[in-house]
């Protein structure tokens, strides 16, 4: 694609990347078969392809309005049209440029500003947001259904078994980091204290570093960007004296805050103070199956000295931010298997649930039209339990099926 951009972005860091990205694309189309919106609206704007001749406009000097600017917020940045793309069209950073520049040209409503800002400033705070979960559980029964259906219910416990369900003590030589995250702590607080449980078992202390907190994603893509960057810079911090002194990893039990924490590098990378700090932790940061799929001569070991499990008929839906982003496939239901439980075949299994970290309450149409039809797909299967690898996902399809929705972890 032959691109001339403007003046406002030529010669700039964004500019370069834009145009980088840009002249990749042959316009050949593949994407929009796997593009979730466009499957729901049909609207060639509202695909991967649209999107780019829209962004080409916006750094080509184009007036730009509001339309555009939502044709850019319907995406899901489930990065599926990268898994399909033959160019290898890194979409996923074009679309951070394109939000980036086209909000600067096309101020959004005052209504749509003041949610934003709200979701940015509270959701990244755990204690604020733990918080307002449980005043929001206790008063559930007295909202609109519209309203109650927002707030996820008590998480499930782990079995109790030897430890107790709470985490292990860091008592192995070998530790690995793991990012508690900010919402994951009051919505399923039970995910790491199996990660935990598992990794000891095998031999490895899994430990939270103080001041560590939200990973940056949920400020970065709502457009504060900078507010995002901030907080990647916390978690190095954070982390760093315990990479000093030997963490082998940082675990990831969310696969949005993964896709997000491995992409330090590329964010900070003109950041002189943090950029080699950045691209060191980037290499490090492992999803939790990845972890296994290393440790599987061990994990095989502990399985079958501890006992036949009650396998169960399991459905697995791989997040956008596994399957798409981190490039992770087949890892999880090879676990699974391992562990006695069988992993049924769904249909579509490449396309989003619509959850997306925060589109789910900006785009809620959208969302719960993409939640309805995975979940359509996954109870087909007739399984007992629902997995998947990352909170959003979890409590979105939750919220629409009364079949238990797990983290995998759990049922190892």
């Amino acid at each position: 694609m032959q691109t001339r951009l403007a003046d406002f972005i030529r010669d700039t860091d964004d500019g370069r990347e834009a145009d980088r990205i840009l002249r990749t694309c042959v316009h050949c189309g593949f994407c929009l078969a796997t593009c979730p919106t466009y499957q729901i609206l049909g609207d060639e704007l509202d695909s991967p392809r649209g999107r780019i001749y829209l962004m080409k406009q916006l750094f080509e000097g184009a007036s730009i309005t509001h339309k555009t600017l939502k044709h850019l917020d319907r995406c899901l940045t489930c990065r599926n049209c990268e898994t399909t793309c033959p160019s290898g069209v890194e979409y996923g950073k074009l679309i951070d440029l394109g939000r980036k520049h086209a909000e600067r040209k096309a101020a959004r409503p005052l209504s749509e500003q003041i949610k934003r800002r709200a979701l940015a400033k509270f959701l990244p705070q755990e204690n604020l947001f733990g918080g307002a979960l449980k005043l929001g559980r206790m008063v559930k029964p007295f909202l609109p259904q519209t309203l109650a259906g927002k707030v996820p219910a008590n998480p499930s416990h782990p079995d109790k078994g030897e430890l107790g369900g709470i985490s292990p003590s860091a008592r192995h030589p070998r530790k690995m980091l793991v990012l508690a995250g900010c919402v994951q702590p009051a919505l399923a607080p039970q995910i790491n204290v199996a990660a935990a449980r598992v990794l000891d078992a095998i031999g490895i202390s899994l430990i939270e570093a103080d001041n560590a907190g939200c990973c940056g994603a949920v400020s970065f893509h709502l457009n504060f960007q900078e507010e995002g960057l901030d907080a990647m810079r916390r978690n190095i911090d954070a982390w760093w004296p315990h990479i000093e002194a030997g963490a082998e990893a940082i675990v990831m039990t969310a696969s949005g805050c993964g896709v997000t924490v491995k992409e330090y590098g590329h964010q900070l990378r003109h950041d002189t103070r943090y950029a080699e700090k950045a691209a060191k932790i980037s290499a490090l940061t492992c999803d939790m199956s990845e972890v296994l799929l290393n440790e599987e001569a061990a994990l095989r070991g502990w399985l079958s000295g501890r006992g036949a499990l009650e396998g169960k008929r399991v459905c697995f839906h791989a997040p956008c931010t596994l399957q798409h982003g981190q490039k992770i496939t087949g890892v999880v239901e090879a676990l699974l298997t391992v562990a006695g439980h069988t992993v049924l075949p769904i249909s579509e299994p490449h396309l989003c649930c619509g959850s997306a970290g925060t589109y789910s309450l900006l785009e809620s149409e959208i969302s719960t039209q993409l939640r309805d039809r995975k979940l359509g797909h996954l109870s087909a299967a007739q399984p007992e339990v629902i997995t998947s690898a990352n909170i959003g996902c979890l409590t979105h399809l939750q919220s629409g099926t009364g079949i238990p929705v797990r983290h995998w972890i759990e049922l190892l």
